[in-house]
């Protein structure tokens, strides 16, 4: 990713995922956060939901993001493009594609995340 401020934000966003570090995660979101709940469909809000999600999620997959290009949408938005591999508890892989994440900030937290070319991710396994 470029030398944007934000950027190491995001990577250290990323890296906290990958390590499945909820508290980590968390510190990056604004209370009232709004993220999209990809697996299940919808939109949740709040930390504490977004926790629930995570570990309802890391329960049954196993998502690993990698981010490549950090952007700034004319909005000021941050769109970054990563490449995600979802796969099973198995490690049978059930999703390999690039995605757009983009965000939103506020008082220095993001608070809102939405995905662009999001792939299908199977709801429940088995």
């Amino acid at each position: 990713m470029n030398a944007n401020p934000n950027g190491e934000r995001l990577r250290n966003l990323y890296q906290a995922f990958n390590r499945r570090d909820i508290e980590t995660l968390l510190t990056h979101l604004h209370p009232d956060v709004e993220w999209p709940n990809a697996w299940e469909g919808g939109t949740i809000t709040g930390r504490d939901s977004v926790r629930s999600y995570w570990l309802r999620q890391w329960a049954e997959l196993h998502p690993t993001i990698t981010p490549s290009e950090l952007t700034t949408e004319p909005d000021g938005r941050l769109a970054v493009e990563v490449h995600q591999v979802v796969r099973d508890l198995d490690g049978a892989v059930l999703v390999d594609a690039s995605v757009v994440h983009v965000y939103s900030s506020r008082d220095g937290l993001f608070d809102k995340m939405e995905i662009r070319n999001t792939p299908t991710v199977p709801q429940a396994l088995g």
